[in-house]
C-alpha cells in the first residue's frame, strides 16, 4: 500500500476538504458523532495533513472513519475552511480502494449496505421494498412491522399499490428500460466495479473467517463489540 498519502491527495473529496488545519478542535465540540463515539475529527484532520503513510495506513483500517455521520456541520465552523467530512470520504474511498475495509468492524458493514443496493436498487429499481425488509432483521420497528408482514397483501390492498406489477400505481413493477438506464448509470459512474471491489474483498474476508458469505453478512450486519462509544 505504497504512496497512501498520493492517493488520497487525489480525491476530489480530500481537495475540497483540506485547507490548513491549525488544530483548534471547533469541529470537534460542534461534531454530534464525537458526543457519543471515540471520534475526534480534529485529531484526524491534523493527522491526515502531516503526510504520514503509517497514519493514513492505520486510519484505513480502523472503526473511526466510519464514526462519522457526514451531517457536515463542522464545514460551517472551520475558522480555515476546511471539511474534516470530506476528508472522512475520501478516507473512506481509500480503504475500499485498498480492500481495507474489512480489517474493522464498522468497515465490514459496507457488505450489508452494498447488499441492499444489490437487491433493492439494481434488481427492483427502489430503495426498499417491503418483502426483502425482514422483521427479525429489524427488532426495533417492534410488533407493527411483524403485522404488516402477516398483512400484506390486505395492506397492498389498502394504500392501493399495484405490488411487482406493470402498469401505474404504488410499488409497480419497474419496467426493463428504465432498470437498463439504471444499471448503465452505476456502469459509467464506476459504481458497478465499486460494488464488485466491495463483493470480491468481503468474500475474501469471509473466507478467512471461515464463514460462507450468507453468515458473513449476518455477523458484519449484527455484530457489535460494544468499544465505539465514549
Amino acid at each position: 500500500m505504497a504512496a497512501l498519502i498520493e492517493k488520497l491527495k487525489k480525491d476530489i473529496h480530500y481537495i475540497e476538504g483540506m485547507n490548513s488545519c491549525m488544530n483548534c478542535g471547533v469541529c470537534t465540540a460542534i461534531c454530534p458523532a464525537a458526543e457519543f463515539y471515540n471520534y475526534d475529527p480534529r485529531m484526524i484532520v491534523d493527522s491526515v495533513q502531516r503526510n504520514d503513510e503509517e497514519v493514513i495506513s492505520n486510519y484505513i483500517k480502523s472503526d473511526v472513519i466510519w464514526y462519522c455521520g457526514e451531517c457536515m456541520s463542522c464545514r460551517t465552523r472551520c475558522p480555515r475552511g476546511n471539511t474534516p467530512g470530506l476528508i472522512i470520504m475520501a478516507l473512506r474511498k481509500l480503504a475500499q480502494d485498498e480492500g481495507t475495509f474489512t480489517c474493522s468492524e464498522k468497515g465490514r458493514q459496507q457488505y450489508a449496505l452494498k447488499k441492499v443496493i444489490d437487491t433493492h436498487i439494481l434488481e427492483r429499481g427502489y430503495c426498499v421494498t417491503p418483502d426483502i425488509v425482514k422483521p427479525e432483521m429489524h427488532p426495533e420497528q417492534g410488533p407493527v412491522w411483524e403485522w404488516v408482514y402477516a398483512h400484506l397483501d390486505d395492506v397492498y390492498e389498502r394504500v392501493h399499490a399495484n405490488y411487482r406489477k406493470p402498469g401505474p400505481g404504488a410499488l409497480r413493477q419497474v419496467d426493463e428500460q428504465s432498470m437498463e438506464e439504471l444499471h448503465k448509470i452505476f456502469d459509467i459512474t464506476g459504481g458497478t466495479d465499486f460494488l464488485k471491489q466491495i463483493q470480491k474483498c468481503s468474500e475474501e474476508k469471509a473466507k478467512e473467517s471461515g464463514k460462507d458469505i450468507e453468515q458473513y453478512f449476518m455477523s458484519v450486519y449484527t455484530e457489535n463489540n460494544g468499544s465505539h462509544s465514549e
